[in-house]
């Protein structure tokens, strides 16, 4: 898939994963890997940049396989933003649908 692609939505797979379950950096990478092949180095810079922005926050919590794990939880300000951003993904791909469509149909 083109890297282009990957890289404006990965930030919306992000945050949509995180608005029902709080999750750690690693699980994030894995569950949207099922889908998109993605690289582990692209989350890490994303997710610091959203706690960053104050769209998530972080605590730590301790594990049974190891060392405790930090996870990423969406703020009331990242859910707003993620509504924001689900609204201009569905203006986006359904105007991107409708042009493939018409462009099939003009063949």
């Amino acid at each position: 898939m083109n890297i282009q692609f990957k890289k404006g939505v990965l930030e919306l797979c992000v945050l949509v994963l995180l608005q029902k379950n709080d999750r750690y950096g690693y699980e994030l990478v894995q569950k949207i890997s099922e889908q998109i092949a993605i690289s582990e180095g692209s989350v890490y810079p994303l997710l610091r940049r959203l706690k960053k922005e104050e769209y998530l926050t972080t605590y730590l919590q301790e594990s049974r396989e190891g060392p405790s794990r930090k996870y990423y939880c969406l703020t009331d300000q990242g859910r707003n933003y993620l509504k924001q951003l689900l609204d201009e993904w569905q203006q986006f791909s359904t105007g991107v649908n409708q042009l493939i469509k018409e462009g099939v149909h003009d063949e």
